[in-house]
């Protein structure tokens, strides 16, 4: 459905009748903003020349931020050079003169066309948006990944375990790289976003609506938030903005896969406070075991529960010396998951698909598809009580360790 913007009724019939049917038409921008509130899946608003050409463009502004797919058409009573040059940079899609309503018709045809191509390639070819959410289903599970030594296939775990979830085609997934300075889930999942966690801090309400903008969908069902692609991003994104993110991605999705930096930073330590379950995950050498080690006395000392612990050990089939029984009784811990070494892992990121799809039988997809199965059927706990406070005095210590 189009939706026409007029505060003048007395010319209504005509631009709605340019405009075509199925039109839904408002007279106020408040009450365009609450319509758009309510209806997330709309694309494609046109602003009659009543609307003013400030207002058209502060809204514009507005929605290129919080409502990128949403196309804004502008009518005019007059259009020249200068016009089409202001609109063009507040992010209005088309500019049609008042007097041109074959124009009008085929500009609304054309960004009814593009809504077409972006709900295809967010939902599938075959798949309708979900219903607008009613606050009272139930949250998305919070899947973070952790590792304080970097190189333990934290990126590609959080990649494959996501197609995992996704691949049955009932399930939501979003992969969110919290990893601000180097984050490589775009890179590895061969993705070139428009957008990326960065644009939320411009927010003016950071909502479920602005979020789904920002995402870009990798294939059906798995969905990706990118880390900033420009250096110094992390500098610029407070932890409220991460606390805020993630409650909005829980309720848009299934289920949200933070993969994260190899450090206990305000950001991580935000998404942490958030999680329903954490993936610590580590290899066979004494490097990683020993900041595994760590990470887990830390994290007793920032109270976060012990049955949300998963541990994760990649790569467990090396020959390097050590064994995974004697792992178990350094860190007085059952393994998870042992996930086997192969050449196969490295050549599927190049390739930009996670071995999950790529090749479902291998060993390694095997695995992760059987600790996925694991992981959906472990309820969400509830918060650990009096954790915040401990954090609150901890975190400075978190980070030096």
């Amino acid at each position: 459905m189009t939706v026409l913007v007029d505060f003048d009724p007395r010319n209504l019939d005509t631009i709605l009748h340019a405009v075509g049917p199925n039109t839904r038409v408002l007279t106020s921008l408040d009450a365009l903003d609450h319509y758009l509130l309510e209806n997330r899946h709309e694309y494609v608003v046109v602003l009659a020349p009543s609307v003013g050409v400030s207002a058209a463009f502060d809204l514009a502004e507005r929605m290129r931020i919080e409502r990128p797919a949403l196309g804004v058409i502008l009518v005019q009573e007059l259009v020249d050079a200068t016009l089409l040059t202001d609109a063009l940079r507040s992010g209005i899609r088309e500019v049609v003169s008042r007097h041109d309503l074959g124009g009008l018709t085929k500009a609304v045809q054309r960004a009814n066309e593009i809504a077409d191509r972006i709900r295809e390639r967010e939902f599938g070819p075959d798949r309708q948006p979900p219903p607008p959410s009613d606050g009272e289903h139930e949250p998305g599970k919070v899947i973070t990944v952790f590792s304080a030594k970097g190189g333990c296939g934290k990126t590609t775990l959080a990649t494959n375990l996501a197609a995992a979830l996704a691949e049955r085609g009932d399930r939501e997934i979003c992969v969110l790289d919290l990893d601000l300075s180097f984050g490589d889930v775009a890179i590895a999942m061969q993705l070139y976003p428009t957008h990326t966690i960065a644009d939320a801090v411009s927010m003016n309400s950071l909502d479920e609506f602005g979020l789904r903008g920002l995402v870009t969908v990798h294939s059906p069902g798995v969905a990706v938030l990118a880390a900033p692609m420009e250096p110094g991003g992390a500098e610029n994104i407070p932890a409220p903005v991460i606390s805020g993110v993630v409650n909005n991605l829980r309720r848009m999705f299934d289920a949200v896969i933070i993969d994260t930096p190899a450090a206990f930073s305000d950001q991580v330590l935000a998404a942490f406070d958030l999680t329903d379950m954490f993936l610590l995950i580590s290899t066979l050498d004494i490097p990683a075991l020993k900041n595994l080690k760590l990470t887990l006395e830390t994290m007793d000392l920032l109270n976060y529960p012990r049955d949300r612990w998963r541990i994760v050990l990649n790569r467990a089939d090396s020959k390097v010396g050590l064994t995974v029984s004697e792992v178990e009784k350094t860190l007085r811990l059952p393994i998870s998951t042992q996930i086997p070494s192969s050449r196969a892992v490295p050549m599927s990121i190049n390739r930009g698909v996670p071995l999950v799809q790529e090749d479902p039988g291998h060993p390694v997809s095997v695995e992760i598809r059987r600790f996925a199965d694991r992981i959906v059927s472990v309820s969400s706990p509830e918060p650990a009580t009096g954790a915040t406070e401990r954090r609150g005095l901890l975190r400075r210590k978190a980070r030096n360790s």
